[in-house]
């Protein structure tokens, strides 16, 4: 097919813009759609140029201690050190190599992650609904679009109900832009063109369907490639905050190391070569150059165990507020529970029936739970009748009833039950399983439709006002086989019950309604866990062509209760006692009736399930109340997406940190408002995901406690990797710092301290990035949104750590000397000593709330294990190794006194052990007094 995509396709008619894609309202063939795909490629923009490897590498070197550290290998090979400038150029080559190797693997991670968001869309195929990968959009496709929908390229209406669209980012319009079909002139600007939807604009209220025109480069967004060449940069303001601590810390350093330098040389008379070699030592030391890449690689690290238990982190700084969540607000269909709705019981004038099935299935019976002379008046139950079904049994409901029923449940439907088989009035039977292509609750009832067993016909929808949350129903005009034209609607009982006059009669007719006794049928279907749907209808002109909010007010007769059955998940039951535990109160939000909310609620575990707000209390609260009465209760019922964003709002003022579920285009406000906005990846809206800070594949509430799980075990191991650094670098420096300024030798040289550095920090360092969950994560209070990471307690371990590092370091090196054993040695055996600290201290810094001295802990990960060995061998070849013994000042270390320097490593962990848990027992004695 030739390329159409410079076309004025919005001056065409529906009809001829489907003749000239070669195109039918019911959608390309599948075979005739992958044709196509060959034909046109992917429905995807050519991904930005990444830079360019050279240059990431080059960029490795833009660092402050790197341009020390040449200017060092500059100044060493002026005095012709050749072996310290060699070193010192090694150590910045392998930094360099370090950092753009852990750089990319950070830019697979993202780019992984934004591969699980790639986006789905609706389209027809051979006349069946079926969601596919935008990506496999051809021109052709018909695509239905519903609210919150981002449009998957460019299209071309054929049918548009209340359709509005959010152009902003290509036409700069401010307001929702109102869709019709109609065409418009050839030379209408591109914000004048109603009948088309442009590749990357929002649906933001109604539905439509529309043909594929252009995909990919050759649409309007396509051709504007700057737009979406961004990338998101994988840093959070910790780490930045980080950074930039690194930063002012590197300036201090160099300040403390230029005067130490103009000390020892005007002061001390030093010899200027050892001197600055002992002052780059010092930099080298203190500076922690590698922390910000490592809290890179920890962030990465964290990113993909998120992803891997379906939390997919859309914006980093999610994953610190994850850590210090202490409310939950959960949707409740499809998040706490299972998401597979079925229907459970009606409840017409005559009769409430229960209903037999499995999943989707049309297939079960219809059984009498009682018969009453009439539910509407309020008479006395009747004894039970004969039971029937689809297969042909009697049922005490009134026959034309039944068929009404299953003609609304069928027809005022935009879901489709398949699986292979033929198309059956929008069932597609198949070999025993049955699946929903669209909402759950919509295919629930087209399998009720099919166990009534009613044939529906094919009728042709002329207009329909879709589900709004502002009037919470749908209605659709469809054929009469009569003549005539027959309005149906489905909604939420309060709503549909309030558009209703009278009710449908057994045998025709109407009969008087008393919307009392139907509200009364609705707390009793409620209080047994159901979600109730009320059904209706009203017969229309044969001339009618639309509809609106005047046909359906006070006009309707009412058919009936549907009560639906979405049992909770048992994971999500025991996610909500592990957010229990962990000081996280869980709070459901819902649309439902607000005994279908106690009853669910009391299922998953709920605290505090005695009381329910809904959405008329909160609108009669103000802030100051609603504040009070949303801390202590846990279940909100028959909420809008507005009551949401104030409750968000209510609990902060509270100084609570607030994660909120949603998958509506109306709740993203509150998703933006809530300090982690969580986004339903199945069910969930494009301008919910898009408004969120985390999707969740599965939709499963669980996800959702282990996001902060992991976002707990994140910041563990963030707070883990500085623990480690700052000490270990605090006392490597003040090792040089006090013998300069006691006019001591050297107890390690500089070259050996530069070794160090470089072989533990790539090492030792980065082996806490990927540190599991400690014991009892889910079991500690959320920390405070304003604790700051450099804590009174962590500058207490960095003077602890480094005083003993300077006490170890200097008395194995007098030992040595004592000992009578020559001054390289000496040396050698202080670098050993300074090695063996940091991997004992390595050890103690894995378990930061609980003892180390645990099996698991001395057993550790095989990352852990990995890089001690590395180290170890490292140390062995420079320590053993003859043709390395000249370049670091190195000899053989004596079996013995290699023995004593372990010793000392076992002491210093005994010390630091000992610390930890008095500091352990007394913070857990606090509350106690």
């Amino acid at each position: 097919m030739p390329d159409r995509s410079d076309r004025p396709f919005h001056a065409l008619s529906a009809d001829e813009t489907l003749a000239g894609l070669s195109a039918v309202p019911g959608g390309l063939a599948p075979d005739e759609a992958a044709r196509r795909l060959a034909t046109h490629g992917p429905n995807r923009l050519p991904d930005p140029p990444g830079r360019n490897a050279l240059l990431r590498f080059l960029a490795q070197f833009h660092n402050v201690l790197i341009y020390v550290l040449i200017a060092a290998a500059g100044v060493t090979a002026a005095l012709q050190h050749w072996v310290d400038t060699g070193v010192i150029l090694a150590v910045v080559l392998v930094n360099a190599v370090i950092g753009f190797v852990q750089e990319g693997r950070a830019e697979q991670a993202m780019a992984a992650i934004r591969d699980m968001l790639a986006p789905r869309s609706a389209v027809l195929r051979g006349g069946r609904r079926v969601t596919v990968d935008a990506a496999d959009l051809v021109p052709g496709d018909v695509v239905l679009i519903e609210a919150g929908d981002r449009v998957p390229a460019d299209l071309r209406l054929i049918e548009a109900r209340g359709l509005r669209v959010e152009e902003a980012i290509l036409t700069g319009e401010s307001v929702p832009v109102e869709k019709a079909v109609a065409a418009v002139a050839p030379e209408a600007a591109l914000a004048d063109r109603l009948p088309m939807l442009f590749s990357g604009t929002l649906a933001a209220a109604g539905t439509g369907r529309g043909v594929v025109v252009a995909t990919g480069p050759a649409t309007q967004i396509g051709r504007i490639s700057g737009m979406l060449a961004s990338v998101e940069t994988l840093t959070t303001p910790l780490v930045r905050q980080m950074d930039l601590f690194a930063r002012w810390l590197t300036v201090f350093i160099l300040l403390v190391a230029g005067s130490l330098l103009a000390y020892g040389f005007h002061v001390g008379h030093m010899s200027f070569g050892e001197l600055f070699m002992a002052v780059v030592g010092l930099s080298v030391a203190a500076i922690p150059e590698g922390l910000p890449a490592v809290l890179t690689i920890t962030l990465a690290v964290g990113v993909q165990a998120m992803a891997r238990r379906n939390a997919i982190v859309r914006r980093l700084p999610a994953i610190e507020t994850l850590g210090s969540v202490s409310v939950i607000c959960s949707d409740k269909t499809g998040t706490l529970t299972r998401n597979e709705m079925m229907a459970a019981r009606l409840a017409l004038g005559e009769a409430d029936l229960a209903v037999a099935g499995e999943g989707y299935a049309p297939v079960g019976e219809l059984r009498p739970v009682y018969v009453a002379a009439d539910v509407s008046s309020g008479a006395e139950p009747g004894a039970e009748a004969g039971a029937g079904g689809r297969e042909g049994g009697r049922t005490a409901a009134d026959p034309g009833l039944l068929a009404a029923l299953a003609r609304c449940a069928a027809l005022c439907n935009d879901a489709v039950l398949h699986e292979g088989g033929h198309n059956n009035g929008g069932l597609q039977e198949a070999g025993g399983l049955w699946r929903v292509e669209g909402d759950p609750m919509e295919g629930a009832l087209l399998a009720l439709a099919g166990k009534i067993g009613t044939p529906v016909g094919d009728r042709t929808r002329r207009d329909a006002i879709p589900f709004d949350a502002a009037h919470r129903y749908m209605a659709v005009l469809v054929d009469d086989p009569a003549g005539g034209a027959e309005l149906l609607v489905k909604g939420a009982p309060e709503a549909v019950l309030a558009l209703c006059t009278d009710r449908m009669a057994p045998g025709g007719g109407t009969a008087p309604f008393a919307p009392g006794e139907w509200h009364r049928k609705v707390e009793e279907l409620a209080e047994d866990g159901l979600r109730v749907l009320a059904l209706a209808r009203r017969a229309m002109p044969a001339g009618q062509e639309g509809l609106s909010q005047d046909d359906l007010d006070g006009r309707l007769s009412l058919i009936g209760l549907v009560g639906l059955i979405d049992p909770p998940r048992p994971e999500a039951i025991a996610a909500v006692a592990d957010c229990h535990s962990a000081g996280i109160r869980v709070k459901m939000i819902t649309g439902d009736h607000g005994a279908t909310a106690r009853a669910i609620a009391a299922e998953i575990g709920l605290k505090n399930t005695d009381r329910v707000l809904t959405g008329a209390d909160v609108e009669a609260m103000d802030d100051a109340e609603l504040a009070a009465a949303a801390t202590g209760t846990d279940i909100f019922a028959r909420t809008s997406p507005a009551h949401k964003l104030r409750l968000v709002s209510a609990l902060q003022a509270r100084g609570l940190t607030v994660a909120m579920t949603g998958d509506g285009v109306n709740d993203a406000p509150a998703l933006k408002r809530a300090d982690a906005g969580i986004a339903m990846g199945r069910k969930g809206s494009a301008a919910a995901r898009e408004a969120a800070e985390l999707v969740l594949a599965d939709d499963n509430f669980a996800s959702i406690a282990a996001a902060v799980r992991e976002g707990r075990t994140v910041y563990d191991n963030i707070k883990k990797v500085i623990s480690w650094t700052l000490p270990t670098n605090a006392g490597e420096a003040l090792t040089i710092i006090v013998a300069l300024f006691a006019g001591m030798a050297l107890p390690i040289t500089a070259v050996q301290i530069l070794w160090v550095n470089l072989i533990t920090a790539v090492t030792l360092g980065l082996a806490l990035a990927f540190e599991p969950s400690e014991p009892g994560t889910m079991r500690r209070p959320p920390r405070a949104r304003t604790e700051p990471l450099l804590t009174g307690g962590l500058i207490w371990h960095i003077l602890l750590v480094s005083g003993l590092f300077v006490l170890a370091v200097f008395g194995i090196f007098a030992y040595a000397l004592e000992r009578g054993h020559d001054p390289v040695l000496a040396q050698t055996m202080a670098m050993n000593t300074l090695v063996v600290l940091e991997i004992f201290h390595l050890f103690f810094i894995r378990n930061i709330h609980g003892t180390s001295l645990t099996w698991a802990g001395v057993r550790g990960t095989r990352v852990v294990w990995a890089c001690v060995l590395t180290v170890t061998g490292a140390q062995l070849a420079v320590t053993y190794l003859p043709v390395l013994q000249p370049v670091f000042g190195t000899r053989p270390v004596p079996l013995g006194d290699g023995l004593l320097i372990l010793c000392v490593g076992a002491v210093f962990f005994a010390l630091i052990e000992t610390e930890k848990q008095m500091r352990l027992a007394f913070r857990r004695a606090l509350p106690e007094r």
